[in-house]
């Protein structure tokens, strides 16, 4: 597949980034999440994001956001607005060492 410039077309990636909810207040990050989702509503590139919730550990949390390209997420990543308008859902990143921002390149899907 190749884009309208004839070079080949980058594949769709998804981006993972986990959060926990202080003292199982799952509220405050629904609420973060929910606040996050309509400030980036139109943002180039971005087809769409899902707040998932453990089915083990109600408290952990994590957000899946689908991007048309790794260059489409890089582009907005370093782009002036991201850490602005992420930043409610900073306080509820979760730091424990195995739990890191992670992105995920599709190489198939029905």
């Amino acid at each position: 597949m190749s884009d309208q410039n004839g070079r080949p077309a980058s594949n769709p990636v998804r981006v993972v980034v986990w959060y926990r909810a202080p003292s199982g207040d799952t509220a405050a990050v629904e609420s973060a999440y929910h606040d996050v989702s309509r400030t980036l509503e139109g943002t180039p590139g971005l087809l769409s994001n899902e707040l998932l919730r453990s089915a083990t550990d109600k408290a952990s949390f994590a957000v899946m956001s689908h991007w048309e390209s790794g260059e489409a997420f890089d582009t907005w990543e370093r782009g002036p607005t991201h850490q602005a308008s992420t930043a409610p859902l900073v306080p509820y990143l979760d730091h424990a060492p195995d739990r890191r921002f992670e992105l995920y390149e599709v190489t198939a899907a029905y």
